[in-house]
């Protein structure tokens, strides 16, 4: 019997298992060499680009397979990768086993930030690509050079997480000039290493934006609820484990992260009052960034003034800042609009009582 890498070798070369083209696609596959993160970010003339071009796996690379589409560059690329395959050996191993490389682009990045890209000679134009240590930057059927040009100087120049800079990234792309057949799906992907969540090795970020006329942005709307609710907590996830094992620095750096979490949900005028409440309640809950947890959680309730579960977040913002009477005040508030809630009679007690 054939192993699982031949039989995938196999379909590659006899084109079974050959996506329809991805056409005017730009990409950008990065490596953050502090958290260890890996990440693909791309936007396309097709739609659900998401499902064909990224491909990550943490301590292991990324990869991102477009033009004439081969999805089991993916796949077999990482596997690769596992192997112990530096990107360049990988991404070649992929198309000396291809007889329709010619068609292909390809961006590969490994766990130590090492990588290359590929651009077949029949790629539509304009189509090409840059790397340098820690990214490779790829794409076709686009308005000119100055679109990759424009993207690598935004990564480059972008500060924050690298899902902040792979974003800042495809905006640039668009803003040179883009795809020249326009806009349709765009995907960010993000992996990240962990023991204690293993399921952040294959989805830290996972976002797409299958069909919409403006995806990059859509994309980045997304991306803000997730970072105001599921990413803030991750973070602190990482903070609590890094300051166990006496890394101080990178634990300020995730706690760092939330508080521009909230910087950026505060900054919204659009903001719902669902982020609000749930960074104002991560952060009450670690006893990090009150103040900025406070307003968030203002801001809230304004929006909702009758809904108990965030009246009872800024009760407990309040009391974890020091003000047990005015927690006291408006958890009772909550509870009006709640009378048999036994949680927010408990929370009355326990803020008369100073348990924490």
């Amino acid at each position: 019997m054939k192993s699982p890498r031949l039989i995938l070798i196999a379909a590659i070369v006899t084109g079974a298992v050959l996506a329809p083209p991805a056409s005017a696609t730009f990409s950008i596959v990065a490596f953050d060499s502090v958290t260890q993160e890996l990440g693909v970010a791309v936007q396309s003339r097709a739609f659900s680009v998401g499902m064909a071009v990224p491909w990550a796996e943490a301590g292991v690379g990324a990869i991102a397979t477009q033009a004439s589409t081969n999805e089991s560059y993916g796949p077999t690329g990482l596997g690769f990768l596992r192997s112990g395959k530096a990107a360049p050996e990988a991404m070649r191993a992929l198309l000396d086993a291809d007889t329709g490389s010619a068609h292909r682009q390809i961006g590969v990045v490994d766990f130590r930030g090492r990588s290359a890209n590929f651009t077949g000679k029949l790629c539509s134009e304009w189509a090409g690509g840059v790397t340098g240590p820690g990214y490779a930057i790829q794409g076709n059927i686009l308005a000119s050079e100055a679109v990759v040009k424009g993207m690598q100087r935004a990564f480059l120049e972008t500060k924050g997480e690298l899902a902040e800079r792979l974003l800042a990234v495809l905006q640039a792309g668009q803003a040179a000039g883009g795809d020249k057949r326009g806009m349709e799906s765009a995907a960010i992907v993000v992996v990240r290493p962990s023991d204690q969540y293993p399921e952040y090795r294959t989805r830290y970020i996972d976002l797409r934006v299958e069909d919409h006329k403006d995806p990059i942005n859509e994309l980045v709307r997304v991306y803000r609820l997730l970072e105001g609710q599921r990413l803030a907590e991750a973070h602190l996830r990482y903070a609590e484990s890094y300051e166990k094992a006496g890394r101080t620095e990178l634990a300020k750096m995730e706690r760092e992260r939330v508080a521009e979490s909230l910087a950026h949900a505060l900054a919204r005028k659009d903001v719902d009052a669902s982020t609000l409440n749930g960074l104002a309640w991560i952060c009450a809950t670690n006893n990090v960034h009150l103040e900025q947890a406070r307003e968030a959680a203002e801001r809230a309730v304004a929006l909702e003034p009758k809904n108990a579960e965030i009246l009872d977040t800024l009760a407990e913002v309040h009391y974890r800042s020091g003000n047990p009477a005015k927690a006291v005040e408006v958890e009772s508030q909550a509870l009006s609009y709640a009378p048999n809630d036994q949680y927010l009679k408990d929370q009355i007690i326990r803020f008369k009582s100073g348990i924490k």
